[in-house]
């Protein structure tokens, strides 16, 4: 595979450090990654520096977190290539602040679950920019009370409704609000794996506000959906992208770098989108003048 849009590292929800996901991504002839942290740009330039060192091109995006209140269901929008990523920033900041707060009271029912000291938790956050499942999961197995990160215990915490459940609902922005920051800041905006988290029916207001393209290629979609999803794309002129949404050792199943993923020309039409619309519009402006 070319390029594989969608990774983590440890500065979200990964077990690799940038440098190792890089190594890997090389060492398996994957020739250009997204480091796509949630809600964090923290890679980006050192990712720039060391993939020019591997020979990986890395291309700068963020995952951003955010939800559709009609639903209530989380929507992940992607974002690639912002010209002006500073203004992405404070956004970042309110999401990872809202994450932080439910992450710390997870901390804290998982502590007097399983009788821990908070700090035996919290020291797997080593690295992250945020308290995520992964980590607390990890700590459980360190404990010698999980023997994997996803499976029963798993489910018990965070998934199955009931008195053993600790998981604390995160409030992340409105999925449309984010849409135009992603714009604002002269980024790309791609919804994430649609099938993850049944996104397909804002999926379509989405595209009406002015998406730019959907994540097509991704473990969550089926060869059928990802069909399905790749004529969706075609038939309204969005961009398909594709990755594993990698997180070593902390996926959900195994996956690798590259496993799913772009040829040179998906990447072509990624890194050349912006100056092709603004071609386009223009040209559409110059039509419609003609004929005013």
């Amino acid at each position: 595979m070319f390029a594989d849009l969608h990774c983590h590292t440890k500065l979200s929800d990964g077990s690799l450090g940038i440098e190792e996901l890089i190594t890997l991504a090389a060492s398996t002839g994957v020739s250009a990654i997204g480091i796509t942290d949630h809600d964090s740009m923290a890679a980006t330039l050192r990712g720039k520096v060391i993939g020019q060192r591997h020979g990986v091109n890395v291309i700068p995006g963020v995952e951003l977190s955010t939800a559709d209140p009609a639903t209530g269901r989380n929507v992940h929008l992607l974002c690639y290539l912002p010209d002006h990523p500073d203004r992405l920033e404070g956004l970042c900041k309110r999401i990872s602040l809202a994450r932080r707060r439910a992450g710390q009271y997870m901390v804290l029912r998982a502590a007097k679950r399983f009788n821990l000291a908070p700090e035996f938790i919290l020291r797997s956050t080593s690295g992250s920019t945020n308290i995520y499942k992964q980590h607390i999961m990890h700590a459980l197995m360190d404990a010698g009370v999980a023997g994997s990160i996803f499976g029963d215990l798993f489910d018990e915490l965070f998934l199955v409704p009931g008195e053993n459940n600790i998981k604390v609902p995160i409030h992340y922005p409105d999925c449309r609000e984010i849409l135009t920051e992603i714009h604002d800041a002269g980024g790309i905006a791609v919804l994430a794996h649609p099938y993850e988290y049944d996104s397909l029916n804002v999926m379509e207001e989405l595209v009406a506000l002015g998406l730019d393209g959907i994540e097509v290629y991704h473990p969550s979609a089926d060869a059928d959906q990802q069909a399905s999803l790749a004529s969706y794309a075609a038939a309204h002129s969005l961009l398909v992208t594709g990755g594993s949404d990698f997180h070593g050792m902390y996926n959900k199943q195994p996956v690798t770098v590259g496993s799913y993923g772009l040829d040179e020309a998906g990447l072509d039409a990624l890194l050349n989108y912006k100056t092709r619309k603004k071609r386009r519009e223009a040209a559409a402006a110059k039509k419609a003048a003609a004929h005013g």
